[in-house]
């Protein structure tokens, strides 16, 4: 079994209006390119701040030019009019944390996928909200809220899948690094992954950005899996060409670290398969 949770249906770009992406021909692209590449388990996994009910849990500039879509809508089309998984990506924000659930119950998702994207109001990932501006000469300190968030993201239970957990990388040298050893960072993440259980996402999508490597990095997952977490495996497709990109490269780390299992899920239950094509 292969799977692909974190996909998007449509680009980040603007002009991308959910009545162009979500529709059963365009799902039927990204079925097609999966099953070209023998990914048996596909779901769709659309950012929450796309939708107008998330400005209920966060009123940031970037959420209120993005908020566009309903909801439930969107579960609506994902069950009735495609063959995917349905799923969510939903941001950690700190403070919110009731209203975030709030806005989760209810609804018939698959899995959920919890990410921390911003520290406070600045991005580790958008160059419009970039938090390095002020932070280029304390890379520690990024780094250390970062990993910190990412244990407390898990801990709260919302999510049943942890994305790229190790985001705040992703610009590679183009943004300041700490030196030394970087597990004293991952360190700070450990305890809140572990207590909640929630499944480490072995995303490809860091081998299309800057820092041109697999997340998390060998050295986190070797921390996790000697912890006894499970993996779940995805690309972060946001078109149908990128839907199984690299895995390659990821089922090669993972059988040498000699993970034989992924998650699969339904209806918020997981279960874990063995890792081969369909």
């Amino acid at each position: 079994m292969l799977t692909d949770y974190h996909v998007h249906l449509r680009p980040d770009d603007p002009g991308t209006p959910a009545d162009r992406f979500f529709t059963a021909g365009n799902a039927e692209r990204y079925r097609e390119a999966a099953a070209e590449r023998g990914i048996a388990e596909l779901g769709v996994s659309e950012h929450i701040y796309r939708f107008h009910q998330a400005l209920e849990v966060w009123d940031h500039d970037l959420w209120r030019k993005s908020a566009a879509d309903d909801l439930d809508e969107y579960c609506h089309f994902v069950r009735e009019e495609t063959d995917l998984k349905l799923g969510i990506e939903a941001d950690f924000v700190p403070g919110s944390e009731d209203r975030m659930a709030e806005l989760l119950s209810g609804r018939d998702w698959d899995y959920v996928i919890g990410s921390v994207h911003f520290l406070g109001d600045e991005a580790l990932d958008h160059p419009d909200y970039d938090i390095w501006e002020r932070n280029a000469s304390r890379p520690d300190r990024v780094w250390d809220r970062y990993f910190e968030w990412l244990g407390e993201a898990a801990r709260t239970g919302m999510f049943d899948v942890l994305a790229h957990p190790d985001l705040v990388k992703m610009w590679g040298g183009r943004r300041p690094q700490p030196e030394g050893d970087l597990r004293r960072f991952y360190e700070r993440a450990m305890d809140g992954i572990v207590e909640s259980g929630i499944a480490i996402e072995v995303s490809t999508a860091g081998l299309r950005k800057p820092i041109g490597e697999l997340y998390p990095a060998t050295p986190f997952l070797e921390m996790l899996l000697e912890a006894g977490c499970p993996i779940a495996l995805s690309s972060d497709a946001h078109v149908p060409e990128q839907v199984g990109f690299g895995y390659d490269r990821a089922l090669e780390l993972l059988g040498e670290l000699g993970v034989t299992e992924l998650c699969v899920f339904e209806r918020r239950e997981r279960r874990m398969e063995p890792i081969g094509a369909s």
